[in-house]
C-alpha cells in the first residue's frame, strides 16, 4: 500500500478521537449505559490509531525535512546529520506501517470481553476424562501467568479422575480475544493410565470458549426466571451437606432465528453463598443466550476465511498433543514444537502468538491493506 493511500485512510482519525473524547464526558451519554460502552470502546481504538497516526506523520515530516537538507546544504556535518535521519526514519517507517495496518482492520468487538470456557471429555472414555482435565490445569497455568482471574463454575468429575465436563469463567483484559484460538477438538496420544497392554490410544476433548455477555448485550425477562435451590455435594464439611447454597435455573428462551422456544437449564454450585451462585447463573444464562443469537455472526466470519484460524468451530480438530514423542501439532498454521511437558504446564503463549500472526495476515490480505 502506498503511502499517500496509507494517510488518505487516516483522514478525519484524529477530529474523530477528539469528538469521542468529548462524547464521553457528555452527562446524557453517560446516562445511556449502552452508548457509553460503545463509545469507551472505540475511544480506546482511536487512541492508540490516533498515537500511531502521529507518530507516522512526525516521521514522514521529519524524512522530507532531512531530505531537503541533504539535496541543499553544502556543510558536511549537516549533510551526515541529515542522512542519519534519513536512514533511521526509512528503518523505522515499515513497522510503523504494519502497525497502522492492523489498527486499521476493524476489530472483533468480542475481544475485549472476559471468557467463559467450557471443556468436555470426547471420545476416549475415562482416558479423555483425564485429558480434560489436564487441559483445565493447562489453562489455569496459563491464566495465572497472564494475571487473570479463573472461577470455576461447574464441573463433573470423571470416574478415574479428571473432568467429563468442567466450565470456568476467565476475568481480565483482552481475555476472549486471546483465548478464542483454543475453541475446536483436541486429540490426544499417549499410552492411558488405564491401559494395561502399553499400547497407544487416541482420545479427545472438546474446548468451547464464549465471549462473556454483559448485562445490556442481551434482554432477559428476570421475571419468568424459575429458581430451584439444592445442597451441594463434595468436599466442604458440614456446610455442604445442611445449606442449600447450590442453585438451578430454568429459562424459556425463544430462538429469534427458528423462532422455537427451548428451556435452558443451568446450575452453580461454585461458592457456599446462594446469592453469589445466582448472581453467576445468571452471568451464564446471559452469556449462553448471547453465543446462540451471535453464531449467525460467527457463521458469516467463518464462511470468509479462507483459514480456521478463530472462527469458534467447535467440530473442527485443532490440535494434537503427541506423548511418545513430546510433540504439540496445531493443524490450522502446521505449527509443530517438541516442548509438550512446558506446553502441559501453561506455556502456549507462543503458540497463540502464530495463530494472531495468521489471522492478522489474514484480515489485511480481505481488507486490501
Amino acid at each position: 500500500m502506498s503511502e499517500n493511500s496509507l494517510l488518505s485512510r487516516l483522514d478525519g482519525i484524529e477530529s474523530r478521537f477528539e469528538e469521542v473524547s468529548t462524547l464521553i464526558t457528555d452527562p446524557a451519554v453517560i446516562a445511556d449505559m449502552k452508548r457509553y460502552v460503545k463509545l469507551t470502546k472505540e475511544y480506546k481504538d482511536l487512541e492508540k490509531l490516533t498515537q500511531a497516526t502521529r507518530a507516522y506523520r512526525t516521521l514522514l515530516s521529519n524524512l522530507d525535512e532531512a531530505k531537503t537538507v541533504l539535496a541543499e546544504e553544502s556543510d558536511a556535518e549537516l549533510k551526515a546529520m541529515a542522512k542519519e535521519e534519513i536512514d533511521n526514519a526509512q528503518s523505522q517507517l515499515p513497522a510503523l506501517e504494519e502497525e497502522i495496518k492492523l489498527l486499521l482492520v476493524p476489530a472483533d468487538p468480542e475481544d475485549v470481553k472476559n471468557a467463559i470456557v467450557e471443556i468436555r471429555g470426547g471420545t476416549g472414555g475415562d482416558e479423555a476424562a483425564i485429558f480434560a482435565g489436564d487441559l483445565f490445569k493447562m489453562y489455569t497455568k496459563y491464566c495465572e501467568s497472564k494475571g487473570w482471574a479463573v472461577a470455576v463454575t461447574s464441573f463433573s468429575e470423571g470416574s478415574s479422575g479428571g473432568f467429563k465436563e468442567v466450565v470456568f469463567s476467565v476475568s481480565g483484559e483482552g481475555v476472549y480475544g486471546i483465548l478464542k484460538y483454543e475453541s475446536g477438538v483436541h486429540r490426544v496420544q499417549r499410552v492411558p493410565a488405564t491401559e494395561t497392554q502399553g499400547r497407544v490410544h487416541t482420545s479427545a476433548a472438546t474446548v468451547a470458549v464464549l465471549p462473556e455477555a454483559e448485562e445490556f448485550d442481551v434482554e432477559i425477562n428476570e421475571g419468568e426466571i424459575k429458581w430451584d435451590t439444592f445442597r451441594s455435594s463434595g468436599a466442604g464439611g458440614q456446610n455442604v451437606n445442611k445449606v442449600e447454597s447450590g442453585v438451578r435455573l430454568r429459562y424459556n428462551w425463544k430462538n429469534p432465528i427458528t423462532g422455537e422456544t427451548e428451556e435452558i437449564l443451568i446450575e452453580c454450585t461454585e461458592t457456599r453463598d446462594q446469592p453469589k451462585n445466582k448472581e453467576r447463573a445468571l452471568s451464564r444464562l446471559r452469556t449462553f443466550i448471547y453465543d446462540k443469537e451471535h453464531q449467525k455472526y460467527i457463521d458469516d466470519i467463518a464462511s470468509r476465511r479462507r483459514t480456521m484460524v478463530s472462527t469458534g468451530d467447535r467440530s473442527a480438530k485443532i490440535r494434537t498433543y503427541n506423548y511418545p514423542q513430546g510433540r504439540i501439532t496445531d493443524h490450522r498454521i502446521n505449527y509443530t514444537i517438541y516442548n509438550l511437558s512446558a506446553f502441559m504446564d501453561g506455556d502456549i503463549q507462543d503458540c497463540i502468538d502464530h495463530l494472531i500472526v495468521a489471522e492478522n495476515a489474514e484480515k489485511l490480505k480481505e481488507s486490501e491493506l
